[in-house]
This record gives structure tokens, sequence and C-alpha cells, in this order.
């Protein structure tokens, strides 16, 4: 079932993807991954150089000031960053196979506070439980504290972690073989429920829905499903539709990123074809799709990565290449830059058909 075979037809918004703000610096190589603070509008972004760098975001309406603060760097790329409850602390995970802890305020220095076999592809923060955890291409989900060098849990899993995401006491863990596992973080040693994943293709990315009932996810095919933990609304609620992909020359392009707003039901996602659009699952409707970043600069790229902040009326995408093509289609001239949508009403809103 697609979005927008309702009668509705989403707006395209040139203008205002056109007045998107780009964060200075640019970053020297691709950027895998953005977090925001839930505090504040400080931004993090994990990049391919080794580095985790933060901004400090002033936002009014339509104007935006972005301010590099700090770095640290790990030995190898940075696949994945997080926050803390408080927004004091982000935490990152890298192909150096180690996660690192960052106070922020202080010295821009890191921390280690976990080691795996294998790079590190997720990693959350879980404010209850007070810990962090991870997951790696070892095969495993692993949790932290911080204070300690031994993990405090290990579960094995059936395949390599491709992405993961929490909504407490729901944990969700996308794995190569297409399995979803469901965690209840009261009982986090557990695996709650394995569910296939309704898409044909490999899983590119997962967000857990806000009320802890199912989780989005979305694959290299362009396509997005909406699935249930509870099997009796997988039943009659999950679905699925195309995204990210150009009708014009049936180009199929990865989901790259997939997340929630602050709004029920509301939610956005990226694409390797350079755009962003926005979704009501559960009115099943698309909201809008923003025009390609290529339309606007031709050395701008895919989009790698997207986030809402806390507050909802700011979305961070990053243009960067997400590497689906490999190293041979690696562009050395093009942009890696964050860039800052300011989100409003018209945004959000399912447009009536005049």
């Amino acid at each position: 079932m697609s979005f927008g075979g309702f009668g509705v037809a989403a707006t395209s918004s040139a203008s205002t993807a056109a007045q998107d703000y780009d964060v200075p610096p640019d970053v020297p190589d691709s950027i895998s991954d953005i977090s925001w603070s839930p505090t504040s509008n400080v931004l993090v972004a994990g990049s391919w150089d080794n580095y985790v760098r933060c901004w400090e975001v002033n936002h009014q309406q339509t104007q935006f000031q972005a301010i590099a603060r700090a770095q640290i760097q790990h030995k190898a790329p940075v696949l994945c960053t997080a926050f803390s409850a408080d927004g004091s602390t982000v935490f990152s995970g890298s192909c150096d196979k180690t996660a690192m802890m960052w106070q922020l305020g202080g010295p821009a220095q890191g921390q280690q506070i976990a080691q795996h076999d294998q790079p590190i592809r997720s990693i959350r923060f879980v404010p209850t439980a007070n810990c962090v955890v991870t997951g790696s291409w070892d095969k495993t989900v692993k949790y932290w504290d911080t204070r300690a060098p031994q993990a405090q849990a290990t579960v094995q899993l059936s395949d390599r972690v491709y992405a993961l995401d929490v909504s407490y006491p729901l944990m969700v863990v996308a794995t190569a073989d297409k399995m979803i596992h469901c965690f209840d973080l009261t009982k986090p040693s557990q695996i709650f429920t394995a569910v296939k994943s309704n898409l044909k293709l490999q899983t590119r990315c997962i967000a857990a829905f806000p009320d802890a009932s199912g989780f989005a996810i979305g694959s290299i095919e362009g396509r997005v499903a909406i699935q249930h933990v509870d099997e009796k609304q997988r039943a009659e609620r999950d679905f699925a539709f195309k995204a990210h992909r150009d009708t014009q020359n049936s180009a199929v392009n990865p989901v790259s990123s997939v997340c929630f707003h602050t709004l029920p039901g509301k939610m956005a996602t990226t694409g390797s074809d350079g755009s962003y659009t926005f979704w009501d699952k559960d009115a099943r409707k698309m909201l809008r799709n923003f025009t390609k970043v290529y339309a606007l600069q031709p050395n701008y790229q895919g989009i790698s990565a997207g986030k809402f902040n806390a507050q909802g009326d700011i979305f961070a995408y990053a243009t960067s290449y997400d590497w689906h093509k490999g190293a041979e289609n690696y562009n050395q001239q093009a942009r890696n830059v964050i860039r800052l949508h300011h989100v409003d009403q018209t945004d959000m809103t399912i447009k009536t058909k005049k």
C-alpha cells in the first residue's frame, strides 16, 4: 500500500528546501549519523574521517546560526551517535570496535566505555536503566554501565546489527538477515519476539514508535514498512509503501533514515536520491516532499541521515555519499554538509484537495 493513494497530492516545496541553512563548516568526509540533544539545540555528527563534531544552533523561525563548538576523534570511521537524557554527554560508536563517552562543556576528550569484536553500528542511551546499549556487526547487543569496563549483559543475535532504536520499554534491533529483534527493556537480556521484515530487501534504518507499539523500517529498495509488535495489530495495521523512487527514470534509491516527530504519527524519511519527505503514518498520507538537493546545488549529494530536534521545529539532514554504490562511486568533490530546515505547521498538516 502506498501513501498518496487516497486522493490527496503531496505538496512539493522547492522554495522552502532552497532556503534550508548550511551548517558551517563542511565536513571532510561522509557523514554517517547525526543526533540532537534532548534538552537544547545542540547537534552532533559522526563521520568517516573518524571525528564526532558538535554545534550549537540558534534558531528564530526560518533564521539559523550554527556555531562549531568542539570535536573528538576515534581511530576509525564513526558510524553512530547518541546523547544522554540530560544532554550533557555524547556517546559514539566506531569501526575501531569501541564506543566513547564525551562530556560536553569539559575537555574535548573521549573516554572509552565499550568494546566489541567488530565495528559498532548503533548506539543508544537508555535513561530509565541509566545504561548505554550498543549493537555491532559481531552479532551482539551489549549493555554498559559507563563506570565499569565490562558489559552488564550481552545478547547474541541471528546476524550483524544494521540498525537499532529505543522507545522505552521497547528496543528494536534490525539485523542483516532481515529480522527485527524486539526487546522489553524491563527484561533486557531476553529477546521478547523476533519479527521478519515486511520488506523484501536489506534493512537500512529503523525507528521505534514514540508510543513503543511498533517500528518503521526503511530498505535499500526504496520502501518503508510500518510494523507492530503485537501480533493482532500486525495483522490489522501493518503496511508498506514506496519512498525515494524516481518515477521519471524508475530509479530505486535506498532509504537512508527514518525518524519520528513530536506530533503523533508524523515522521520523516531521507534517501540517497537527495530528498527528504514528511509523512503521517496513521493517516497513511504523504505530507510534504521536498526538492532533491541535487537540484539546488550540483555538488550536493544524497542524504545519509535526518533527525528532528526535541522541540520538533528543526529537521537536520546530512548531504553525503552513503556508499550504497561502492567506493568506486565516491565523489571527492561533493560536499558533506549538515543542512537545517525550519519545520512549520504547514509541513505537518495534511493538505486538503481543492
